[in-house]
């Protein structure tokens, strides 16, 4: 063997409680290291270059020299050393023109009946001033869906705000129409709504329930937390209302798992807390959370003090999760649950999410924007139900947001996990959407190299929770 160079940016090792586990990080593949692998990974990375000899030498009577050898033919294999000093992650170098979506979101209305102090939509509405999408409009995005998801068995299609359901006749008629066209094109179709719950009716619910959609409740937790952001127009509190609203749905719904999707702002960071009312005291299935950093609004933002208090109650939550794995049980923490799943799946991403690619949002104009969050913003559309998707552009934006020259992503372990970071998170912050979302990074890594640290433990002890409960859900927002 001629003399080899290390790649430090192919690997990331992680040293747990009498174990160590190695992250793949063109993969997202894990290893565990035996005694002899652990060693090699410590000289290695304190040698840029080495030699068969160089390290037989360096570890003569600690180990049989076959078993050295097909070491490090096994960190070849994975290029953690090759005949070339390793390069930073440029990214993928690939013609993006062909779009099958999966997944349309409809902008019904852009009224709603609350006026929720961090709200990021920029046509954002109140209710008299709402802009309704038709039934024309919604007929040319389904119709859209079915000519560009072709290639898709199943398709989705989730109904978006404001608030969705001050929309509900064209909803209604949208499904209606959605069903009979896929059932003629041989289709399979998931609805889906993120809704605040208060124009929730057993009606309604019931209506749902039997078409078997996916629901999303926003809302932020007790009573305190929630009615300091989440207020009608006139500023009143909602608590009340969502919570009661809240258990009649779950009482009632039976064709799926009902989840909350949690706002955190200023001012309140007890995760715990917030979680711990959510799931036991309402009873939702899932709680996931998402940080307010980047709002309009900079009063409403974390602070990084404020930020790094809410990734310390994340992780004691995500220990939370591992004790109830080891008894078989899901405790409902989806901010871990997802990253369990890209641990287990070994998930690879060149590009952050599927905006663009499976997933376009329509506004009440017909055009076609990157995905929910840019509807009303300064952000370029990317074509109209009329004449299609923009194919050139938006292949355009999605080749330069492959692209990690120049970035910090390019040397980053959990570039393939992460891939930048939220378009609009960054659109937000930076006032560029393929701009890393740099002010979450050091965070984003220590939360990952905590959740392989949870991972392995599962792994090794029940490894059958992963086969029980991780499988690919329905698409959220």
């Amino acid at each position: 063997m001629s003399a080899l160079y290390l790649n430090r940016y192919s690997f990331h090792d992680v040293k747990l409680e009498g174990r160590r586990v190695l992250f793949h990080i063109p993969s997202s593949g894990l290893f565990e290291l035996d005694e002899l692998g652990g060693s090699l990974i410590d000289f290695l990375k304190e040698n840029e270059q080495i030699t068969l000899d160089g390290v037989q030498q360096r570890f003569d009577g600690q180990a049989a020299s076959a078993d050295i050898t097909q070491t490090l033919d096994s960190f070849r294999e994975l290029s953690i050393i090759g005949d070339e000093p390793g390069m930073p992650d440029p990214g993928m170098k690939v013609e993006i023109r062909q779009f099958p979506i999966s997944t349309v979101v409809l902008n019904v209305n852009t009224g709603c009946n609350l006026s929720c102090t961090y709200c990021y939509k920029e046509d954002l509405a109140v209710p008299t001033k709402g802009v309704r999408m038709n039934f024309e409009t919604a007929r040319k995005s389904i119709e859209l869906l079915l000519k560009e998801g072709a290639p898709n068995d199943r398709l989705n299609v989730i109904f978006f705000g404001g608030e969705p359901l001050s929309n509900l006749p064209l909803i209604k008629q949208t499904v209606e129409y959605t069903e009979r066209r896929c059932a003629e094109e041989g289709k399979l179709v998931d609805f889906s709504m993120t809704t605040n719950a208060t124009m929730l009716t057993e009606d309604i619910v019931d209506y749902l329930d039997s078409h078997r959609f996916g629901i999303s409740i926003s809302m932020d937790g007790p009573q305190a937390v929630h009615d300091r952001r989440r207020i009608t127009v006139s500023g009143q509190g909602t608590y009340a209302v969502v919570a009661a609203k809240a258990r009649m749905l779950l009482e009632r719904y039976r064709s799926k798992p009902v989840g909350v999707r949690v706002t955190l702002t200023a001012g309140y960071t007890d995760v715990q807390a917030i979680h711990e009312h959510l799931k036991y005291d309402l009873g939702f299935f899932e709680v996931g959370v998402a940080p307010a950093t980047s709002g309009p609004v900079t009063v409403f933002n974390l602070s990084s003090d404020e930020l790094r208090e809410v990734f310390d109650g994340m992780m004691a939550l995500g220990r939370d999760y591992r004790d109830a794995a080891l008894e078989g049980r899901n405790n409902g923490f989806s901010n871990m649950h997802q990253l369990m799943s890209d641990l287990y799946e070994g998930r690879k991403k060149a590009l952050p999410c599927g905006a663009g690619v499976g997933l376009l949002a329509v506004d009440h104009d017909g055009d076609l924007n990157l995905c929910h969050r840019f509807t009303g913003s300064d952000m370029p559309r990317f074509g109209n139900v009329d004449d299609g998707i923009a194919k050139e552009a938006l292949g355009s934006f999605l080749e330069s947001a492959t692209s990690r020259v120049d970035k910090g992503c390019s040397t980053c372990r959990i570039r393939n996990l992460c891939a930048g970071g939220c378009y609009h998170e960054s659109y937000a912050h930076f006032g560029d959407p393929l701009s890393p979302t740099y002010h979450y990074c050091d965070l984003m890594r220590e939360w990952v190299d905590f959740g392989i640290e949870i991972y392995a433990e599962i792994l090794q002890k029940n490894p059958q929770f992963f086969k029980k409960h991780l499988s690919t859900r329905s698409v959220q927002l």
